[in-house]
């Protein structure tokens, strides 16, 4: 079952590089809702919490590093068919290979630097949106 609601956070390049407005209003001119949003700084150890599932994986240390390196701005977002709609809207991981006019395309300056995350199904979307904000932070 698809969802309305899916978790985006502008990275600590993005938000840095003073993209973080021009990434919101991306994000709203593609008809999607805020419904919750925060700036704040993640320690690496609240990082590595919330990336617990690559822990094996190699890049994890640099992962954790990268992602309390600096503001991180985390949002709930609403819209039909959310999480794809959002996929699409951001483009693919590798900045070089996303589509012309997404937000990675514009705002990433790397691979490991590109701008945003979003949640890749609605069971990590309601995770994730979870482990930043509570039901009654929610609109």
């Amino acid at each position: 079952m698809t969802t309305n609601r899916t978790f985006t956070m502008i990275k600590p390049d993005a938000v840095a590089a003073g993209h973080t407005g021009a990434i919101l209003k991306m994000i709203e001119e593609a008809g999607f809702r805020i419904v919750a949003m925060k700036k704040t700084l993640l320690t690496p150890e609240r990082a590595g919490q919330f990336y617990a599932v690559h822990a094996e994986r190699p890049f994890y240390k640099d992962l954790c590093a990268y992602m309390s390196s600096g503001a991180i701005i985390a949002a709930i977002l609403e819209k039909d068919n959310a999480v794809a709609d959002f996929r699409k809207l951001i483009g693919a991981t590798d900045p070089a290979k996303a589509e012309e006019g997404t937000i990675r395309k514009l705002y990433a300056k790397s691979i490991e630097a590109n701008a945003v995350h979003g949640s890749d199904s609605d069971e990590n979307a309601a995770i994730e949106g979870s482990f930043y904000f509570s039901h009654t932070e929610q609109f």
